[in-house]
């Protein structure tokens, strides 16, 4: 645990709001659960069908609830001496942002630090999650609640405490192969494709190189490479590539033998990951004679939790002479980019 973890701070904050994705709990939960990811656009039939039969492989169960539980249950434990509650809402599913806003404004809260379970910014990742949030807390004020002001922490994708968590686990993936393969092994890291379009937008693409370069400085593993999976929406829009399954393709046929894969834009080990990397990935590295091994995401890692304590503590200390103003969002239409359909 970070030393500043004994440290008393001031409480500029009356809570903490860890916001995340959700998942579905049930089979009969699929459907519901995708039609509130998706929100009338368009998907192709085809791809919604087959991410349908992904949950299903899992009984229509999501690991993202259950991990994000435990983040939360982590986070808590480390601020226990602060006097500082932790709450989950999701994006898509149970408990929703909108139900959470509610408990918080009944129970008192007015001033919360939100903390959005994604390391690097896209709109997809971050910005279309503000924006719930701000369509929840309109719905708050229709209901007649009292508002909530919200404060994100800032950036995090190359804080020492992620770099360290993602470390450890490529470093216990390495561990599996043979001490030879160990070293000619190709690091692979990956993350959600997104529309070309959306990313010339953001710092998405620059931030998970960071990530991975400091990840792979850590290990001090020169040869690795980021490519993207889960890839959704029209086929018609160019997206980021290369796709992970088409490169191990590629570069298999270019002498590639073993592989590590780094789920690096990912902090949670849920369908899309064990789906899109531990089946599909794996079987296109059998067919072609690629070894590999993944690493599990940082999840409830003791590196990741203290990371989520480091960053919670320095904002307080940020804005313990005062916060930002609470400004009554406006509503912004919903984005026409097709989201990741599936976690």
């Amino acid at each position: 645990m970070t030393e500043s973890a004994f440290v008393s701070i001031p409480r500029p904050f009356d809570a903490v709001l860890l916001i995340s994705f959700g998942g579905p709990q049930a089979r009969d939960e699929i459907r519901p659960f995708l039609q509130n990811v998706l929100r009338g656009r368009s998907i192709p039939p085809t791809r919604l069908k087959a991410v349908s039969r992904h949950y299903e492989l899992f009984d229509g169960i999501s690991p993202l609830t259950a991990i994000t539980m435990r983040q939360a249950d982590g986070l808590r434990q480390r601020l226990a001496t602060d006097d500082l509650p932790v709450y989950v809402g999701m994006r898509n599913w149970h408990p929703f942002l909108e139900d959470i806003l509610v408990e918080m404004s009944v129970s008192g809260l007015r001033r919360v630090l939100a903390l959005t379970l994604a390391a690097q910014h896209s709109y997809s990742s971050c910005g279309q999650y503000k924006q719930n949030v701000d369509q929840a807390r309109e719905t708050l004020r229709q209901a007649g609640h009292r508002d909530i002001s919200l404060t994100y922490v800032a950036d995090w994708h190359a804080h020492p405490g992620f770099i360290e968590a993602n470390a450890r686990q490529v470093k216990l993936a390495l561990a599996e192969l043979d001490p030879n393969e160990q070293q000619r092994a190709r690091l692979v890291f990956t993350a959600h494709s997104i529309p070309q379009a959306m990313a010339k937008e953001s710092r998405y693409v620059d931030e998970l190189r960071e990530s991975a370069s400091l990840v792979a400085k850590r290990l001090r593993h020169n040869d690795w490479t980021l490519v993207f999976q889960s890839r959704s929406g029209r086929p018609r829009d160019t997206w980021l590539e290369p796709d992970v399954c088409d490169y191990i393709r590629t570069e298999s046929a270019q002498g590639l033998r073993t592989i590590v894969v780094c789920p690096i834009g990912f902090v949670a080990d849920h369908v899309e990951v064990l789906y899109d990397l531990d089946r599909e990935a794996a079987e296109t590295c059998a067919e072609v004679g690629v070894v590999m091994v993944r690493a599990r995401s940082v999840n409830d890692d003791p590196a990741f939790l203290d990371m989520l304590a480091d960053v919670v503590r320095a904002a307080c200390q940020r804005y313990a002479t005062g916060i930002p103003l609470p400004i009554v969002p406006a509503v912004s239409p919903a984005r026409t980019e097709p989201p990741p359909p599936a976690r």
